[in-house]
């Protein structure tokens, strides 16, 4: 049975419960993966989602910081919550779908703001948690499953609105742009919204500092979704909804969006 599946940043769940209701109604995706959530889990306002039929739930959460969640119009088993680099954040969850797709919800450390791990703490923690996650896929390699989450990192020329003046910024440093590729590589993962897209400039995110960000246009495609190769033949239409970044107090990201054939 077909599904769709969407991950969005969210820059706070409470703070824009009626976004995540407005993408809900108007998309109505089966599964969305959400990060950024800054709630603990019982705070999460599931009686607004519950009532659109999303009464499904795993999630991991933290007061004001971190935190992701998998909302779900099928049943969710959760299957694990993983502490790469050992930080004490709630950055990822896991779970396990009807048809037996594993879904992985992701929210990699920003960086902070100099790509220098000697310099700054929160650069070596990004890398570190990174690597972690690579030896995680060679020690146990994954099959059936779905990669999604706010990677912050755009990995490819493309994804940027201009490679070489981002280059020395984080997010898209020679460094990690490696570290990510070798994540992918270690787990055999296929980029799914570039496999259905391809060529072209690409981003899911937008600077609240731009005083117009749709006329600046200076983004960078820090959100993915990934599938295991066995199940990436089946994946299809994605998308990135601009337009949502344009909403009323919006998120600095938009959702992305990918439909599986299985």
């Amino acid at each position: 049975m077909p599904f769709t599946l969407a991950t969005w940043n969210i820059n706070s769940v409470r703070l824009r419960a009626d976004l995540v209701a407005r993408l809900m109604k108007e998309e109505a995706p089966d599964v969305l993966c959400l990060q950024e959530c800054k709630s603990p889990v019982d705070k999460i306002p599931m009686e607004v989602f519950e009532a659109l039929g999303y009464g499904n739930i795993v999630a991991r959460g933290q007061k004001g910081y971190n935190g992701v969640a998998i909302l779900s119009k099928m049943e969710l088993e959760e299957v694990g919550a993983e502490d790469f680099a050992s930080l004490g954040h709630a950055r990822h969850i896991a779970a396990r779908l009807p048809n037996g797709v594993v879904v992985h919800n992701h929210y990699v450390p920003a960086g902070g703001d100099v790509p220098d791990r000697d310099k700054n703490e929160k650069f070596g923690q990004k890398l570190d948690y990174l690597a972690e996650m690579k030896a995680s896929f060679e020690a146990d390699a994954p099959q059936r499953a779905i990669l999604v989450g706010d990677l912050n990192i755009a990995p490819r020329e493309d994804d940027v609105w201009s490679h070489k003046q981002l280059l020395k910024i984080v997010s898209h440093t020679p460094i990690e742009v490696e570290t990510l590729t070798a994540v992918q590589e270690a787990g055999g993962w296929v980029d799914v919204t570039r496999k259905d897209i391809p060529e072209g400039l690409l981003y899911s995110w937008w600077s609240y500092r731009a005083k117009d960000w749709d006329a600046a246009d200076k983004g960078r495609r820090l959100d993915h979704i990934w599938a295991t190769q066995d199940i990436a033949d089946a994946a299809h239409s994605s998308r990135i909804l601009r337009d949502v970044r344009g909403w009323e107090k919006p998120s600095d990201h938009a959702p992305v969006f990918a439909t599986f054939d299985l």
